[in-house]
This record gives C-alpha cells, sequence and structure tokens, in this order.
C-alpha cells in the first residue's frame, strides 16, 4: 500500500509541474455511457439496457494529451439468464494517465418484483486487474525501490436500482471492497469509497410508424470521488429502434453529444464528443467516443415466439379434451348396458306379474260362477265360450299393459341415457370453446405488431369501455354535428359504423369494425370492407393490457 501511495504522489507531482496537462480522476469515465454497456455505470443496468446476447466495444480518447491509446476500452459480451437475470463477461483497459489498468470485468444482475410495476434491480461487477505505471516517466526510482511494481487487484461494485413504471433511482460504488494481492492489503482506505446515485425517468414518444419502444430518458446524476471535487451531470438519451441521439454535461468533464444507429438488425454504431469548459480544462483537447454493438444468436420475432407458445398450448388442450371424452364415452356405454339389463328384469317381471293376474283373475270368475250358479243354469257350451272370452280379454288386457310399460320403461331409459350422452358432449363442447376463447384471447392480448412502411397505426392499453381488439377507423370528429351526419351516411351505404369517445384528445372516432387479430384487421383494410368503403381506413389497437 505504501507503494501505491508513493507511486501515486509522485504521479501528481510530476504532473503538477506540467501547467497545461490536467490531473484525471481514477474513476471509469462513463457517465456517457447510456445506450449499450451501461453496466459500467450501474451493474443493475445489464437487465435492460444492454441489449442481451451482444457484444459491445466503447473507446474514449481523453483529450489527447497522453498517447495515442485509447484512454478508456471496454469489450463486453452481454446474455440474458432467464427473465429476471442476467450475466457478462468483458476485457477493459483503463488509463487514468498515472496509471494503467488492463484487465477482466464479470458482471451479474437480478431482478426483483416487489409489487406490481415496481421492480428492485441489483447487480454486481467484478473487476480483476493489473496495475501499472503509464509513463515511465512518472517513475522516479530511490535507493529502496529500484523497480516499477505491477500489481494485482480485485474490486467489486455493487449496485441497485429502483423501478417504478418509467421512474427509476440508482445507487452504486465502483470501490466499495478491493484488494492488492500484490502488497496483501486493501487497494484503498474506506475514505477513498466512490459513490454514484442516479435518477431517471423514460417518457414514451411516438417517433417512428413502426417502433412503439421510442424512450425519451434524462438522467441525473451525482458522484463523489475523493480527493477532488464531486462530480454533478446530467444526461439526455432519445433512443428508437433505427438510432439513437443524446447530450450531457458533467460539471468537470463539460458538454457532450453524440448520435448512433442501428444496421441490418443486428449492427450498431454510435460516436460521441465532449468539450470541457471549466478554467482547468482551458486548451485541452475534445475528447472522443465511439460504440459498436453485435447482436449474436436467431433473430426470432415475438410474433413467432407467441406462435411457438399457441400451437404448443392448443396441441396441449387438445390432448387434455380427447382423453375427457374419452372417459365420458366409457362412462356412457356402461351406463347403457347396466340399463338394458335392469331393463330386461323388469319387463321379465311385469310379465310374471301378468300372470299371476291373469291366473287370479280367472280363478275369481271360477269361484263366482259356482257360487251363483250360473254354470248349472247355462250349457256348458255357453260357460266355456263365455268363460274362455273373459279370460282372453283378461289376459290380453294385461299383456296390453306389461307391454306398454315395458316401452314406457325403455322410453325413459333411453331419454335419460341420451340426456346424460347429450349433456356430456355439450360440456366438451364448451369446454372446447372455452378453451379456444382463451387461446384466442391470450394471442389478441400477446400480440405483438410490426407496423408497415406507410401503415397509420395506434396502439393503447386502454380507451374507455372498448374490448380488446383492432378497430378500423374511418373518420375523427370534433362536432357531434358532423359525427352525426357521417353515421347516417354510414347508414344508407349499409355500413353499420359506430363510434368511442377519447378522453385524451377530446374527439370522437368512428369505426367500421372490429377485429381480434391484425391480419384480419388489415385484410378489411386493403379489400376496403369488400368494396363498401372505398376512403382512406386506418387501424387503433386496444391491447387490454393493465
Amino acid at each position: 500500500m505504501k507503494k501505491f501511495c508513493g507511486a501515486l504522489l509522485i504521479g501528481f507531482v510530476v504532473l503538477g509541474l506540467k501547467a497545461q496537462e490536467v490531473v484525471l480522476p481514477t474513476d471509469f469515465r462513463q457517465q456517457n455511457l447510456t445506450e449499450y454497456n451501461s453496466s459500467l455505470i450501474n451493474p443493475a443496468y445489464s437487465l435492460d439496457r444492454n441489449n442481451p446476447s451482444s457484444v459491445a466495444l466503447w473507446a474514449r480518447w481523453q483529450w489527447q494529451s497522453y498517447d495515442a491509446d485509447p484512454t478508456s476500452l471496454f469489450l463486453n459480451y452481454t446474455t440474458r439468464l432467464s427473465d429476471v437475470s442476467s450475466a457478462g463477461v468483458g476485457f477493459f483497459q483503463h488509463n487514468t494517465g498515472i496509471f494503467l489498468n488492463t484487465g477482466a470485468a464479470l458482471n451479474y444482475a437480478y431482478n426483483i418484483e416487489l409489487s406490481e410495476n415496481v421492480f428492485l434491480g441489483v447487480g454486481l461487477n467484478l473487476f480483476a486487474f493489473q496495475q501499472k505505471l503509464a509513463d515511465d516517466r512518472f517513475f522516479v526510482p530511490n535507493p529502496i525501490q529500484t523497480t516499477i511494481n505491477n500489481d494485482f487487484i480485485i474490486q467489486m461494485a455493487p449496485g441497485v436500482n429502483l423501478s417504478i413504471d418509467g421512474f427509476n433511482i440508482g445507487l452504486v460504488s465502483e470501490n466499495l471492497f478491493d484488494y492488492n494481492f500484490t502488497t496483501n492489503e486493501r487497494n484503498t482506505s474506506p475514505d477513498d469509497r466512490m459513490f454514484q446515485a442516479l435518477v431517471s425517468y423514460d417518457f414514451p414518444v411516438d417517433l417512428l410508424a413502426n417502433d412503439n419502444s421510442s424512450v425519451f430518458r434524462p438522467i441525473l446524476y451525482y458522484k463523489t470521488i475523493p480527493g477532488l471535487d464531486n462530480q454533478v451531470g446530467l444526461t439526455t438519451l432519445l433512443t428508437t429502434n433505427k438510432y439513437w441521439a443524446q447530450a450531457g454535461y458533467n460539471s468537470f468533464y463539460g458538454f457532450s453529444g453524440g448520435v448512433g444507429g442501428r444496421f441490418f438488425k443486428r449492427v450498431s454504431f454510435g460516436a460521441l464528443i465532449e468539450v470541457g469548459t471549466s478554467s482547468d480544462l482551458k486548451g485541452q483537447d475534445p475528447s472522443f467516443e465511439l460504440v459498436t454493438s453485435y447482436k449474436l444468436g436467431a433473430l426470432q420475432t415475438p410474433e413467432e415466439k407467441l406462435e411457438e407458445q399457441l400451437i404448443a398450448e392448443e396441441e396441449k388442450n387438445k390432448e387434455e379434451l380427447l382423453a375427457k371424452q374419452e372417459e365420458k364415452e366409457v362412462e356412457s356405454t356402461e351406463l347403457t348396458k347396466a340399463e338394458k339389463l335392469a331393463l330386461k328384469r323388469e319387463s321379465k317381471k311385469q310379465e310374471r306379474l301378468a300372470l299371476i293376474e291373469s291366473n287370479r283373475i280367472r280363478d275369481s270368475i271360477q269361484d263366482a260362477s259356482r257360487k251363483t250358479g250360473i254354470a248349472a243354469k247355462e250349457s256348458k257350451r255357453d260357460l266355456k265360450r263365455k268363460r274362455d272370452s273373459i279370460e282372453n280379454a283378461k289376459v290380453e288386457q294385461a299383456l296390453v299393459a306389461a307391454k306398454a310399460l315395458k316401452q314406457q320403461r325403455q322410453q325413459d331409459s333411453i331419454a335419460v341415457v341420451m340426456k346424460r350422452e347429450a349433456e356430456a358432449v355439450a360440456l366438451a363442447q364448451k369446454q372446447r370453446q372455452d378453451s379456444i376463447a382463451q387461446s384466442e384471447a391470450l394471442a389478441m392480448k400477446n400480440e405483438v405488431v410490426e407496423v408497415k412502411a406507410g401503415e397509420k397505426y395506434e396502439e393503447v392499453a386502454k380507451e374507455g369501455s372498448l374490448e380488446p381488439g383492432y378497430y378500423l377507423i374511418a373518420n375523427v370528429f370534433g362536432t357531434k354535428k358532423y359525427l352525426d351526419a357521417f353515421l347516417a351516411d354510414m347508414k344508407k351505404k349499409g355500413i353499420n359504423a359506430k363510434s368511442f369517445f377519447r378522453q385524451k384528445n377530446k374527439y370522437n372516432y368512428v369505426y367500421l369494425a372490429k377485429y381480434n387479430f391484425i391480419k384480419d384487421a388489415r385484410a378489411a383494410r386493403d379489400s376496403k370492407l369488400d368494396g363498401k368503403y372505398n376512403d382512406k381506413i386506418w387501424i387503433f389497437r386496444v391491447t387490454g393490457e393493465e
């Protein structure tokens, strides 16, 4: 540690003798890293500001005073591990003017959902580097020390970021913990810790027809530098899927401005210039920064990912429905067999009862004939004829009653079975319809629209009582008289046009039809509603997201 402090003191003394040269702070000069490699600002930013699954290079030339090498260089690879975590690995070279630090950096970040639209991002940067004097001119040997030591240092930089909708509050320490393995002691004292607080807000903007993710982001930060004045700065960033632009001010480094573009869906390139305005930087050349990035992996669109999810879910629903239908069919078959067996048993029982009743009637008639003496007064022939007639009538009546009862039992049993089968079929159909409706609702909600060139399209999360979907807008009116006249004209043309009122701009929107998916809406728009409406039509979407 004594060697380090001695070398640092010598460097400052030598630099102090050069009136035209300015001592650089030892921190990373990353106040302009707003689009790529922003994990150097705050390790938690790699979750949403590092373009995961990409390689990015950042280089900064500071004032061009010391040598032709970049003052700072950072090459970084970032990948997303899951929906809530990311990691990165990189190489850096950092020239403070006195020391040259060369090594590697590891990054990890994790996102914690505290409540709806409230997230806490935590991250850690681990730096491992070799530190040596940047220029031999700054080394003054003494009787004890005759060589320049190259120190190996480990440095940890934790950070947090609280996100509430588009509002962000961050805190990071660049050297909260460090250790010099060459001298076997801490590299810096507790009083030399550097801290930075950041506050930002994302304002959504609508600049490009096919981009609904454009953001204007002002960032205010405050940074403590031990031994030097603390830094206050403001950076503003405008970013789209085609380009970005930024401007900023730092109380030490001065004003800055830069632009960048994205090409071929994978490549990004940007440049920035920074001009010092303070009296300390009078006569210094401008500083320059370059950044480039290349996106790795398959460029699968959100629509393709959603389609895969929907297909898998539909196949799963089909399998579950088939299993339920097979189960219902087995139950229905077993029930039918049981009903048939019960019906057969009941039929035999009724036949036996009818026979018993016939015998009883017959016996009753015989007994009555004997008691009344009718059999003695009539001839055997008449008695036999009457008896047979009565017996036949009673037997036939009993058989008819048994047959009718049997038929009624069969009909009731069949009706029960048919009712149960109908209920099972209706239940299966309802489940299928519910599954289809849920799949369609999910597809509607998660469908990501890529706006075509020249296509007029607007998207909102919620608009009054409108259901989610795609509305074909024919006209917009600020006066009710013209609105009523237009609706009446549409009615004459056979078009059932409807309207809704937007609180945002106090206008009435007239739509001709509503569709659940963008392809159906575009087809209807392009066909002019099958030739019914020949004027301009554009698409207004309600996502239904909370």
